[in-house]
Order: structure tokens, then C-alpha cells, then sequence
């Protein structure tokens, strides 16, 4: 079953892995990124979303600014640990505060066109035409299990079902170069990136039958 949904919003950043010190964006959306967020709207362990295409609405255009970020996190082990010795565990903010600056995307706009199969984790009752009517719904009430974001959870998406038609992409062909296709979570104790060579064929990015490095 496939599905078309627009997202819009003012920022994004899908961070380059090789940019270490500061965030640099990759000038589209990534095929994961995509996937993250059609599962903040509707995500079940019966289903798994694919990526078929990408379509660039608006002009690339970047931005820079300077965010504060925590350097440090807190550990769940740490937490747990705490818990049991029942005594207190802290962040103190103004410690581990630094700044880093990020080229970020400004004024963004896409389709993702996607499809679901279903895993062996459905139930025996579940079918595609069930699953895609849940998300259809979702998408008309603006519903999400945790707000959909571009890159990074303070650039928020809006969202809902593409109402049909031609898609306006963007008169653009541009080779992007390499770019994060997924995680591959096969081994849990070696989760590796996946690479493939993406390419902006008349504002569409094709991440169908793409060669898949890690």
C-alpha cells in the first residue's frame, strides 16, 4: 500500500555524519528522516514503511545559526542506579551548556511518497487496507504519536495527506553525493549507516532500488 504526504516548516537540518564539530545539513531530506516521521504520525510493529521517492517543493536554501547545546546526557544505567541506591541524579544545565553553529535548510517543503508492507509481527486480523485507513485518518486529523520534526526536534513539521494531483517539484537536477539511507539494526551490538548515491532528478529524489552501501 502506498501513501503521499506533504510536510512543510521553516527549518530543517539532516546532519552530515562527516561534519563532526558542527552540524552542516544535507541539502534534502533523507530517505530516514523521512521514515521517522511518517512513524511519529502512525507506527505499529506489524507495519514497515518504505521510502519511494522524495519530492522537493521549494528552493534549497541554507541558513546559519548558533544553538546552545548539552554536551553531556544522562545514562538510563546511571538513572537505574540511582533509583536503587535511592539517591538523586542531576543535569545541571549552565555546565554543560556549548554553542555550536549549524548551516541549517530555511523554508521547507516536500512530498514523500512511501509504501508499508506488513512484518510477522501483525496480527492475524490486520491487513493493508486497515493500516492505511488508520493513517489516512491520522494524517486528515493532524494526529501523531510524538511531533514530527525535520532533523531535529525543534524544527517541527506540519503535515497531511498530498490532496492528489500533479506535484509541483522543484526544476532541479543536482548529484547530492553520498547520503545516509538508514541504519541497519541487523546485529543490535553493530548497528552500521547505510550510504547510497543520491541524485535530484527534476526535484525528485528516487531512493527506489538505489545501491546501498554500509
Amino acid at each position: 500500500m502506498s501513501i503521499r504526504i506533504e510536510a512543510w516548516g521553516d527549518y530543517a537540518c539532516f546532519s552530515r555524519p562527516e561534519m563532526k564539530t558542527e552540524r552542516v545539513s544535507y541539502d534534502v531530506m533523507t530517505p530516514s528522516a523521512a521514515r521517522g516521521l511518517i512513524e511519529s504520525i502512525y507506527w505499529h510493529p506489524g507495519l514497515r514503511y518504505s521510502i519511494d521517492k522524495i519530492f522537493v517543493l521549494n528552493p534549497i536554501k541554507f541558513t546559519n545559526i548558533r544553538r546552545n547545546e548539552v554536551k553531556s546526557t544522562l545514562l538510563a544505567s546511571s538513572a537505574l542506579a540511582s533509583a536503587k541506591a535511592g539517591t538523586s541524579i542531576a543535569l545541571y544545565t549552565p555546565e554543560n551548556i556549548q554553542q555550536r553553529a549549524a548551516m541549517l535548510l530555511q523554508d521547507v517543503h516536500y512530498v514523500i511518497e512511501a509504501h508499508f508492507d506488513l512484518t510477522d509481527k501483525a496480527a492475524p486480523g490486520d491487513n493493508p487496507g486497515k493500516f492505511q485507513d488508520i493513517l489516512r485518518r491520522r494524517l486528515n486529523r493532524g494526529q501523531f504519536y510524538s511531533m514530527p520534526y525535520f532533523g531535529c526536534r525543534e524544527f517541527a513539521a506540519h503535515f497531511r495527506e498530498w490532496p492528489g494531483g500533479d506535484i509541483p517539484a522543484l526544476s532541479l537536477t543536482q548529484d547530492l553525493g553520498f547520503m545516509l539511507y538508514d541504519m541497519d539494526y541487523c546485529n543490535p551490538q553493530d548497528i552500521r549507516p547505510k550510504f547510497f548515491r543520491a541524485k535530484l532528478e527534476h526535484g525528485v529524489l528516487d531512493c527506489r532500488n538505489c545501491e546501498v552501501h554500509t
